[in-house]
C-alpha cells in the first residue's frame, strides 16, 4: 500500500524549505527529476504465499520543486519486469501498461509532495526480485506537453544509484514451497568450493593444452623458431584461409613473412583425401624447419590454422617458439552454435563483428541471430521503413506512431540504451564476415508470438500510407485485425503480440521478409539455407476473437475445427512459403508442440530438413526428454538446454549478478564445461530451487525416453537473451569465457564423459580453467573484450586472510582501505585489523566484483 511520509530530508533541511525557497509549479519535469531520487527496494521473497513478494518504490522530493495536491497533468513511467496489478491508494494510481512498462498517476486525492517529502508504494507481485537486475534503469516523468525527464540518478546502469541493497535472507531467497535450497554466494562459501590447488599445469603445458581440446596430439620433442623471415606457401584453393593466417602473423610479428624460396614455411593445404579427418577435419605437423596445415576442406584449413595460432602467445613479439608436433582433428559436431538476441537490447555493429571473430577462434560454426521480438526489430527490410524507423526504436510515444514503448530501462528517448538496428549494408558486411570465418549465419524472425514490433510497425505504416490515400497498399503487410478483441498475455505481459495468423496480409508479409532476406545473402555472394521463424510462446487466448479467425474456421474448406488448428495451419502456411523457397526450417520446441505432450508429426512437413531447437529442459517439469522425441520423430536437433547453455542467466547465485533465473539460480563456467550432450539426462543435476536430483525418474515417476536417433543430433547451441543486457560491455562480460566453455563441448569428446566426477574430470577442468586464466583472458582482453572473471572465496582463520581463487593460475588482489589501494594475494595475509576486499585481475587490468571479508566472521 502506497504511504505518504514525510521525512525531513537533509538537503531540505539546509536549503530546499528555507524561507526564500519558493515552490517551483512550472510544467518542465526536469526541474523535479534531476533532484528527486527513485529507489527501488524490496522488503521480502518469503511471503506466506509461495512465489511472491513484496517491494517498494520511494521517490523522495529533495528538491525546491513542489509536486501540487489534486489530480495533476503529470506521471511517472518505471520499467518492472514482475507485473503489477493495479494499485490504488493515497492519492495515487499504479498500473501496468505494456510489457514491463508501469505508470504512476494522481487522483484528486493525492496530497502533494512538498519538497523534502517522500513518497513510498509498496506493492506486492510475482514470482520473486533477488537480483539487482531484475529492476531497471531510467523511469522517468511526463508533464503537461514537455518533454519526458529522467529521474537523474535512474539514468545509470549502475545498480548501487537506484536500487536498494539486498542483503537479508528475505531479500535474497526465493520462496519456493519447500524453500530455497541454492545459497547465496559469499566469501566464505567461495573459499569452501575452491578447490584450492596450485596450478596443475606448467607454463609449457599451459602453452600447448589449447581450447578447444584437438582430438589426437603427439607432441614432439624440438622447437620451431618462428619469425618474419619465414615464408608461406599456399595452395590457391585455400588463399583466403592463408591470407587470413598471414594477416594474423604480422600482427604477432611486427612483420609480414618475407622469406626467401630456401627460407623456413608455413605450407597452407587442402586434401579432400585427406586420412582420418572428414568434414572440417585438419592435420598439423610442426617441424623445425616446416609448418604444414592440411584441411579437408576449406573450413577445416581453417581450423588447423586456429589451432596454430593457439599454439603461439597472445602478446606480439618478433620471434616465437612453437613446439614441434602433429595434432589430427575433426569436430564433435556438425553444429557447434550461438544463438544471440540484439532484438531485445541492441548493442552496435563491432560487438557482432567481435563476436563471430570469436567464434571463429574457438572453431564454433553456427550464429543464430535473434533479429525481431516485442522489444525491437533489428534489421533494414527494404521497402517496409516502419519496421526500423518505428520498430528498431523505443521512446516515450503513446500512439506508437514514431516509435515502440519504451521497454528493459532504455527510457523515454530515442537515443536511449537498446535501440538500434543493422542496416542492409551492415548486415551484408556480418555475413561476409562470418563467411570469412566459416560461420553460417542463421536468421531468426520471431512468429507468430514475439511479434509486437513488427505488429506496430505494419501498424505504423497502415497510418502512414491511408493518410495518403493509398487504402489498399497500407493493408497489404498488416499483421494486425480492427476488431480483434482477444484477450491474452504473454509470458513477458503483453497483450498485443500475436501475429494475426488468419490473414493473407500476414503471410504477403512473410515472404516479403524472407525475399529480401534471400536479396541479403546473394549480394553477400551466399545462398541463405536455414529460416529460423522462432514459433515460441504464444499466449494462450491469441486469436480467439479475432474476426478473421472466425470466418476461417467457419468455412469448412479450410479444415479448422477451432481455435486450437490455428497455429499448425499457421506452421503450415510458413513451412509452405520456406519450402518453395528452397529453405530449411528451424523452429525453437514449443513452436513444433501440438499441445503439451504431443508434437506435430514430422511427414507434416515437406521439407527436407526440420531443425528443432529443445531449449525447456527444466527437469522437474518433465519435458526435458523431448530433445531425444524430436531426434526419435526424425527432426534435427539442435541441444539448447536452458539449465547448462543460457548465457543470460548469471554467473553465480549472488544478487549482483546479472540476468534472469527462470531455469536455474546460476549457470557458471564450469557448469558449461560439464555439459554432457551424448549423456543428455546425466546433466540433471538439481532442480531450480536448487535441490540436488538423484533419480531424475524417480522424481518424474516416468521412464525417460531413450536417443534411438543419435545420428538425429546435430549438434549444440549457446543462447544469450537480451533483456537485462543494455551495453556491449555487459554482453560480453556474459558471454566470455562461457562460449569457450561452449566451444569445447561442441567440438570435443572427453574421455570422461559422462563421469564428471571422475579424477580425470577433474583434471580436464583444472587444465581448462588454467589456460583461461593464464592464456584465453589475456587474449581476449587483446581483442577489445572485458571478459568476466570469478568472484574470489576468502575467510579469516587461524589470526589470517586467506583468499582463493575459482580458476587456477588467475591472480586474487585484496585491500585493506576499502579499495583505495590493492596488493596481490601470495600468502595467508597476518591479522588484518580491518575487514578486506578480495577481487581478481588480469594483467591488462579487468578485475572481477570485490567481496568482502569480515574480520571477525
Amino acid at each position: 500500500m502506497p504511504e505518504r511520509i514525510l521525512i525531513p530530508i537533509l538537503a531540505c533541511a539546509l536549503w530546499a524549505c528555507s524561507p526564500t525557497a519558493q515552490p517551483d509549479r512550472n510544467d518542465d519535469p526536469t526541474r523535479f527529476t534531476r533532484e528527486a531520487s527513485w529507489h527501488f527496494g524490496v522488503q521480502s521473497n518469503r511471503l506466506d504465499v509461495p512465489e511472491r513478494f513484496r517491494a517498494y518504490i520511494e521517490v523522495d522530493n529533495h528538491s525546491a520543486h513542489d509536486l501540487p495536491s489534486g489530480k495533476g497533468d503529470w506521471a511517472w513511467y518505471f520499467h518492472s519486469i514482475r507485473r503489477i496489478d493495479t494499485v490504488q491508494d493515497h492519492g495515487i494510481t499504479l498500473e501496468h501498461v505494456q510489457g514491463d512498462l508501469h505508470r504512476i498517476t494522481p487522483t484528486s486525492d493525492f496530497p502533494g509532495l512538498a519538497p523534502g517529502d517522500q513518497l513510498r508504494i509498496d506493492f506486492e507481485a510475482a514470482p520473486w526480485i533477488v537480483s539487482y537486475s531484475d529492476w531497471m534503469p531510467r523511469a522517468y516523468m511526463v508533464q503537461g506537453g514537455s518533454e519526458p525527464a529522467i529521474f537523474a540518478n535512474t539514468d545509470s546502469e549502475r545498480f548501487e544509484d537506484f536500487v536498494h541493497p539486498l542483503k537479508s535472507p528475505e531479500q535474497q531467497l526465493r520462496n519456493f514451497e519447500g524453500g530455497d535450497h541454492e545459497p547465496i554466494a559469499t566469501a566464505a562459501r567461495r573459499f569452501e568450493a575452491h578447490t584450492g590447488e596450485a596450478p596443475l599445469l606448467t607454463d609449457t603445458e599451459v602453452s600447448q593444452r589449447i581450447i578447444p581440446s584437438p582430438a589426437e596430439t603427439i607432441l614432439g620433442q624440438d622447437q620451431a623458431v618462428l619469425g618474419p623471415d619465414w615464408r608461406m606457401d599456399v595452395q590457391g584453393a585455400v588463399s583466403r584461409e592463408g591470407d587470413y593466417l598471414a594477416a594474423q602473423l604480422e600482427d604477432l610479428l611486427g612483420h609480414p613473412l618475407t622469406g626467401s624460396d630456401s627460407a623456413n614455411s608455413i605450407v597452407v593445404e587442402m586434401d579432400p583425401h585427406l586420412d582420418g579427418p572428414g568434414p572440417e577435419g585438419y592435420r598439423l605437423v610442426v617441424e623445425t624447419d616446416r609448418i604444414v596445415i592440411t584441411g579437408h576442406d576449406e573450413a577445416g584449413t581453417y581450423y588447423g590454422i586456429q589451432t596454430l595460432l593457439a599454439l603461439l602467445p597472445a602478446a606480439p613479439q618478433n620471434v616465437v617458439e612453437i613446439p614441434t608436433l602433429e595434432v589430427i582433428d575433426k569436430p564433435r559436431f556438425q553444429w557447434r552454435g550461438m544463438h544471440y538476441d540484439m532484438a531485445r537490447n541492441f548493442h552496435g555493429l563491432d560487438v557482432t563483428l567481435r563476436l563471430i571473430e570469436q567464434m571463429g577462434r574457438y572453431k564454433l560454426n553456427r550464429l543464430h541471430l535473434h533479429l525481431t521480438d516485442d522489444e525491437g526489430w533489428r534489421l533494414e527490410i527494404p521497402g517496409l521503413p516502419e519496421l526500423t524507423d518505428v520498430g528498431a526504436r523505443r521512446c516515450h510515444d503513446l500512439q506508437e506512431r514514431e516509435c515502440l514503448l519504451t521497454q528493459l530501462g532504455t527510457g523515454p528517448h530515442p537515443s536511449g540504451t537498446g535501440n538500434g538496428y543493422y542496416s542492409r549494408d551492415d548486415f551484408i558486411r556480418i555475413l561476409r564476415h562470418a563467411a570469412a570465418h566459416h560461420i553460417e549465419v542463421i536468421p531468426e524472425i520471431d512468429m507468430p508470438g514475439h511479434a509486437r514490433a513488427a505488429i506496430k510497425a505494419m501498424e505504423a505504416r497502415q497510418h502512414r500510407l491511408e493518410a495518403q490515400g493509398k487504402t489498399g497498399e497500407a493493408r497489404r503487410f498488416l499483421l494486425s485485425e480492427p476488431g480483434d478483441d482477444s484477450v491474452y498475455r504473454s509470458i513477458q505481459h503483453y497483450d498485443d503480440n500475436s501475429i494475426n495468423v488468419c490473414l493473407d496480409s500476414t503471410y504477403a508479409f512473410v515472404d516479403k521478409v524472407l525475399y529480401e532476406l534471400q536479396a541479403m545473402y546473394r549480394e553477400a555472394g551466399l545462398q541463405l539455407d536455414v529460416f529460423h521463424m522462432g514459433g515460441d510462446e504464444v499466449a494462450s487466448g491469441s486469436w480467439e476473437k479475432a474476426p478473421a479467425c472466425q470466418q476461417l474456421i467457419a468455412d469448412p474448406v479450410n479444415g479448422l475445427s477451432g481455435i486450437d488448428d490455428l497455429m499448425p495451419y499457421f506452421i503450415d502456411r510458413v513451412a509452405s512459403i520456406t519450402n518453395q523457397r528452397g529453405l530449411a526450417l528451424a523452429i525453437w520446441e514449443d513452436g513444433l508442440m501440438y499441445d503439451e505432450h504431443h508434437a506435430y508429426p514430422r511427414q507434416r512437413f515437406d521439407h527436407d530438413r526440420v531443425i528443432v531447437n529443445p531449449w525447456n529442459n527444466i527437469w522437474e517439469f518433465g519435458h526435458g526428454d523431448r530433445a531425444h522425441q524430436f531426434a526419435n520423430d526424425g527432426y534435427e536437433v539442435v541441444q539448447s538446454a536452458a539449465t547448462h547453455l543460457y548465457f543470460d542467466h548469471p554467473q553465480e547465485a549472488h544478487p549482483a549478478e546479472r540476468g534472469y533465473y527462470w531455469a536455474t539460480r546460476y549457470t557458471d563456467t564450469g557448469d558449461v564445461f560439464f555439459y554432457r550432450p551424448d549423456h543428455y539426462f546425466s546433466n540433471a543435476e538439481r532442480t531450480r530451487d536448487g535441490r540436488s536430483i538423484v533419480d531424475l525418474e524417480a522424481m518424474l515417476g516416468r521412464a525417460m525416453t531413450p536417443l534411438k536417433e543419435p545420428d538425429n543430433i546435430l549438434g549444440i547451441q549457446g543462447q544469450v537473451w537480451s533483456e537485462t543486457i543494455r551495453t556491449a560491455d555487459q554482453l560480453e562480460q556474459m558471454v566470455y569465457p562461457r562460449l569457450l566453455a561452449l566451444a569445447e563441448r561442441a567440438w570435443h569428446r572427453a574421455s570422461w564423459e559422462p563421469d564428471r566426477q571422475s579424477s580425470s574430470a577433474h583434471r580436464d577442468w583444472l587444465g581448462f580453467a588454467q589456460r583461461l586464466a593464464q592464456v584465453e583472458i589475456p587474449r581476449l582482453v587483446g581483442a577489445g573484450i572485458a571478459p568476466y572473471l570469478p568472484v574470489p572465496g576468502g575467510l579469516h582463520k587461524n589470526d589470517a586472510l586467506h583468499a582463493s581463487a575459482a580458476w587456477p593460475g588467475l591472480q586474487v588482489e585484496f585491500s585493506l582501505d576499502a579499495g583505495e589501494t590493492w596488493s596481490p594475494y601470495t600468502e595467508p595475509v597476518p591479522d588484518p585489523p580491518v575487514n578486506a576486499l578480495l577481487r581478481t585481475r588480469t594483467a591488462s587490468g579487468v578485475t572481477s566484483r570485490t567481496t568482502t571479508v569480515q574480520r571477525h566472521p
